[in-house]
C-alpha cells in the first residue's frame, strides 16, 4: 500500500511540472524576445541580404541598374592581389598581435590573483576601461603624441620620426585587452587552493604551479579568449562597437572591404569579400576546434571518461 500510494503521489505531482514548464518557457522567451527581434532585423536579415547581394553586380549610386552575375565577384578575389594582400595581412595581424595579447593577459591575471595585491577591484575597472574608450579617440591621441615626441625629442638631436603606424598595431592590441583579462582571471579565480596547496606539499614552486596546474585547467578560457581575439584580427571586432572610424581598422581585409563598399560604392563585390573572410575565419576556428581535443582540458568530459 505504501508504494502504491508513494506512485499515486507521483502521478499527482507530474501534472503540476508539466504546467509549470510552458510557462517558465514563456517567461524565458519573453526576456529573449528583445535580443531575437535584434538578432533577425540586425544580424540575420542582413546577412543573408549580403549574400544575395554578393551574387549581383550591385552599385550603391546607382541601383536600378543590379543584375545577378552568378559567382563572378567570388572568381574576382583570386584575382584582386591587393585583396589578397589584404587577406594575409589580416592573418600577420593575428599572428603579430594575439600572442601578444594573451602573454599580456595571463601575467596580468596572474598578478591580480596574488593575496599580497591589495585594491584589485579598482585595477581591474581601470583596466577595463581602456576597451570601452572608443578606440578612435586613441588613435588621434596616440599619433598626436607621436607628433610632439618627434617635435620636441627627435628634431632637436636630429634622429629620424618614430613610425606612428608600426607602434600603433601592438599598443592598440594591447589597449582593448580588458575582456580577454577578465576571461582568464575569472578562470584563475576558480582554481581550487586545494589544488595549489597540494602542490605545494609535493615541492613545487610558483613557476611549476603556473606552468603545471594553472595554465592546464584555465586551457578553456584561453581557447575562448584564442577564438574572440580571431574573430578581432579579421574584424569581427566592429560588431563590439570598438569605435573604429568608418573607412579605418586594424585589420586590413576589414579596412579593405569598406573601402569597395563606401568609397567605390561596390556593394556586391564587398559582399563577396565579406563572406569570404568568413569562410577563412570559420576555416580556422574549425581547425582550433579539432587542435583543442590536444591541449584543452575539459573536466565534464575527462570524468565521464573515467567513468
Amino acid at each position: 500500500m505504501d508504494v502504491a500510494n508513494q506512485n499515486g503521489l507521483l502521478l499527482k505531482n507530474r501534472p503540476a511540472r508539466l504546467t509549470c514548464l510552458p510557462q517558465e518557457a514563456r517567461i524565458g522567451l519573453l526576456f529573449l524576445s528583445l535580443w531575437l527581434i535584434g538578432f533577425v532585423l540586425l544580424k540575420a536579415l542582413p546577412i543573408l541580404a549580403a549574400l544575395v547581394l554578393s551574387l549581383t553586380d550591385f552599385q550603391m549610386l546607382s541601383p536600378e541598374s543590379t543584375r545577378f552575375v552568378g559567382l563572378e565577384n567570388y572568381i574576382r578575389f583570386f584575382g584582386d592581389t591587393e585583396a589578397g594582400a589584404s587577406l594575409f595581412g589580416s592573418l600577420g595581424y593575428f599572428l603579430l598581435t594575439v600572442p601578444l595579447e594573451m602573454i599580456v593577459a595571463l601575467v596580468l591575471a596572474a598578478i591580480f590573483t596574488s593575496a599580497r595585491l591589495k585594491n584589485k577591484r579598482t585595477s581591474q575597472t581601470l583596466i577595463f576601461m581602456t576597451s570601452i574608450i572608443p578606440a578612435t579617440s586613441i588613435f588621434f591621441i596616440f599619433l598626436g603624441s607621436l607628433a610632439y615626441a618627434d617635435r620636441l625629442i627627435f628634431t632637436p638631436l636630429n634622429l629620424p620620426p618614430i613610425q606612428g603606424f608600426g607602434l600603433l598595431l601592438p599598443f592598440m592590441a594591447l589597449w582593448s585587452i580588458g575582456p580577454g583579462f577578465l576571461i582568464i582571471y575569472s578562470a584563475m579565480e576558480s582554481v581550487p587552493n586545494e589544488v595549489y596547496e597540494a602542490a605545494r606539499v609535493d615541492g613545487a614552486g610558483p613557476f611549476g604551479r603556473f606552468f603545471y596546474i594553472t595554465l592546464p585547467m584555465i586551457s578553456p578560457a584561453i581557447f575562448f579568449t584564442l577564438v574572440i581575439n580571431l574573430t578581432g584580427a579579421f574584424g569581427g571586432a566592429v560588431l563590439l562597437d570598438r569605435g573604429y572610424i568608418l573607412n579605418f581598422s586594424l585589420s586590413p581585409m576589414e579596412s579593405y572591404i569598406n573601402n569597395t563598399m563606401f568609397l567605390e560604392a561596390d556593394l556586391g563585390y564587398a559582399s563577396a569579400l565579406a563572406w569570404i573572410t568568413f569562410a577563412v575565419m570559420m576555416t580556422l576556428t574549425i581547425f582550433l576546434f579539432r587542435s583543442a581535443k590536444r591541449w584543452v582540458y575539459f573536466p565534464d568530459e575527462n570524468e565521464n571518461e573515467e567513468i
